[in-house]
């Protein structure tokens, strides 16, 4: 058979491998059609033009819902998701896992406890061509759940549209007026995803890279550094990871900028992101930080946390009180490369998740949810102004809020949005103006709060805000009076709550991790609050006014100094030249913290040896910024009289001394310090 074969007449086989050509000619001209049509935009063009209609499909213990895109899986009655598949991966989740720990909610509640939020029923919402809403609901019982769950009411919703491989997910949490005390330190939606496909995770523009499996943190691979959190990789699955640091910390992200993040799985050109279009649902305003993506792999929405603020957020529930919140809807978007964006596909499917973030920012609030509990765009408010600074000291004429954060908030006290834990924020930046509008305000009472890049302090209106469905509030002309009792005759720092704009170190080369290469994450290297006894080796910190330069002689993090197995506490000093002394009048340090951890700063004047220091902070923070690779906490500002005669004419020295040093992380960071002559 063989011998017949290799003996084709000659006229046979040039007509064999013209039919040949020809068929892979044309098979070429197809791919390539088709390839260069299924960008993951033109997917999702294409996909809603001849989208399959929503379908739920119920079994015993399992929930269906499949659009033809995304066909997501719940447990019922737990409303754990158990499993998304999409394109060919039959779960994008974790499979491995159990049901409840792949796609799940969670609350760290009294004593650290985890509630995973397992709920008993599920009802049907909604159930359309178009769209499937599904509700997942466990009303809380003192006398079966008492201190085995959170005192909690859970109403837990899914969301499948028509024409788009997105799931939605949102929460109402409800607690009644019997319910017992509890502290709700941490709310998320956790994702485990399968750890045998995604390897690659984007958090930022700057922030992307193959990362570790869960594997590599194991003892036999890895050495723990300080915390458990922080690991160095000796023996990691993949080579090329070796020697570098990992810790979930370092991909933490303020409110602000965490919208969109999520990991790749390369072998299937597939993307998995957790969008978030609003801000509204979170705690502590735009520049809370929390974190996003890490090794496992996981994906984290996260609603409430202590992280970088402590136990300083308000996250005491109180028995007498009635609470109820609407966490959500976030979104879980999925993606997928053509074959012409093969060699860029990673850029491909980063850029098309920013898109979608985008189409979900255009649509907030969303109009499709069917709990009252959401109120559409109809049934919110609108507040617009404009806000002015007067600070006669740099200009006699009133000056522009220019980019400031102004928001609205519970009814407190200035600057009280920073632990605010319970209610819901809605924040904007001015323009260059300082005129402001807030947009898309629930119904509710509140207070307007702000804080302008370049200047100290927190601003609060004396006037509480009512909002109500469709209402428009113009609050005018406000102006700002920042803290000041003097003319400037120094200033270190620039007001702008963090240490962002002070010396920070290199990374000791042995504790490096590359996603964090661009300058703007420098911050985040692992170890840094150890460069400090690196640096000042035989003293503290000196710095001369006039001479020293900020960005280059104060380091970011006031830290203990570590002498052999010892930290020590650090007295910096300030050193400057008073060509005249009011000895009559009141002088005053402006000493603006961006973060604080169990620290104590003593103030003393000229005297580094007095019994008692002029001012102390006392023990303030628990942010753990330092340890937490974060470059603020929470923002505190003390203003300090001095009397003038305590100064001397000619040269003087300011002492801050930072008492605590139990651990290199009893720290704080300085935001801005500024000293200001007597009132003129």
């Amino acid at each position: 058979m063989m011998e017949k074969v290799m003996q084709l007449n000659p006229i046979h086989s040039r007509h064999h491998v013209l039919w040949v050509f020809i068929i892979v000619h044309f098979s070429l001209l197809l791919f390539s059609a088709f390839s260069a049509d299924i960008s993951p935009r033109k997917i999702l063009n294409g996909e809603k033009k001849k989208s399959c209609k929503v379908e739920l499909h119920r079994e015993d213990n399992r929930v269906f819902i499949d659009n033809g895109l995304v066909e997501v899986t719940i447990e019922n009655p737990s409303g754990h998701l158990s499993g998304i598949k999409y394109k060919g991966m039959l779960n994008v989740l974790e499979t491995r896992n159990n049901n409840n720990n792949k796609g799940y909610w969670d609350i760290v509640w009294d004593n650290e406890a985890y509630d995973k939020l397992a709920t008993q029923h599920v009802k049907i919402i909604t159930e359309t061509d178009e769209l499937v809403e599904l509700s997942f609901t466990k009303m809380w019982d003192i006398t079966k759940d008492h201190g085995s769950s959170v005192p909690l009411n859970v109403d837990k919703r899914y969301i499948v549209r028509r024409g788009v491989p997105v799931l939605y997910m949102y929460g109402i949490l409800e607690r009644q007026e019997d319910f017992p005390d509890a502290h709700m330190y941490q709310i998320r939606i956790a994702f485990k995803l399968n750890e045998d496909k995604f390897h690659f995770m984007a958090v930022s523009d700057t922030k992307q890279r193959i990362m570790p499996i869960q594997e590599d943190r194991d003892e036999s691979r890895c050495q723990v550094l300080a915390f458990k959190e922080a690991v160095l990789l000796t023996n990691p699955t993949n080579p090329q990871l070796k020697g570098e640091v990992d810790d979930k910390y370092q991909y933490s992200s303020e409110n602000k900028d965490n919208k969109v993040h999520g990991w790749i799985s390369d072998d299937d050109a597939v993307g998995f992101w957790v969008i978030t279009p609003s801000n509204e649902f979170r705690t502590g305003g735009p520049h809370k930080q929390d974190l996003t993506s890490h090794v496992g792999p996981t994906a984290l929405s996260m609603f409430v946390s202590t992280h970088y603020t402590g136990t300083e957020m308000d996250v005491l529930y109180k028995k007498g009180e009635t609470w109820k919140k609407v966490l959500g809807p976030v979104c879980m978007y999925l993606n997928s490369a053509s074959w012409d964006e093969a060699r860029h596909y990673r850029k491909a499917l980063w850029n098309d998740a920013n898109r979608q973030l985008r189409e979900e920012i255009q649509s907030w609030p969303y109009n499709f949810t069917a709990s009252e509990d959401f109120p559409h765009a109809q049934q919110r408010g609108e507040v617009n102004g404009q806000l002015l600074v007067r600070d006669q000291s740099l200009d006699k004429q009133l000056m522009q809020a220019k980019s400031a954060f102004v928001g609205l908030a519970a009814p407190a006290y200035a600057g009280s949005w920073q632990t605010e834990g319970k209610g819901y924020q809605f924040w904007t930046q001015t323009d260059n103006t300082g005129r402001f509008t807030i947009k898309n305000v629930r119904p509710g009472e509140y207070n307007f709060y702000a804080w302008v890049y370049g200047f100290i302090g927190n601003y609060k209106l004396n006037l509480k805000i009512t909002i109500q469905p469709g209402n428009k509030i113009n609050l005018g002309t406000l102006i700002y009076d920042p803290p000041r009792n003097g003319p400037t005759l120094w200033e270190i720092g620039i007001p702008d709550r963090t240490a962002a704009e002070f010396f920070i170190p290199e990374p000791n080369p042995t504790f490096v991790n590359s996603i964090l290469n661009h300058d703007a994450d420098k911050f985040r290297q692992y170890g840094l609050w150890d460069r400090y006894s690196d640096i000042y080796r035989d003293g503290d910190l000196v710095f001369t006014v006039g001479v020293s330069n900020y960005s280059k002689d104060w380091f970011f993090a006031h830290v203990p100094r570590r002498i052999g197995n010892e930290t020590r506490a650090t007295t910096w000093q300030i050193k400057y030249e008073l060509q005249e002394v009011n000895k009559a009048g009141n002088y005053t340090l402006q000493l603006a913290l961006a973060a604080a951890s169990y620290a104590e700063v003593q103030v003393r004047i000229n005297n580094p040896d007095a019994n008692l220091p002029h001012f102390t902070t006392e023990r303030i923070g628990y942010d753990n910024a330092v340890p937490r690779h974060g470059i603020h906490g929470l923002y505190r500002l003390y203003s300090i009289n001095v009397p003038g005669n305590g100064f001397q004419r000619g040269n003087n020295t300011i002492f801050l001394t930072q008492t605590r040093c139990h651990d290199s992380f009893e720290a704080v960071m300085y935001d801005y310090i500024r000293f200001e002559g007597p009132a003129v």
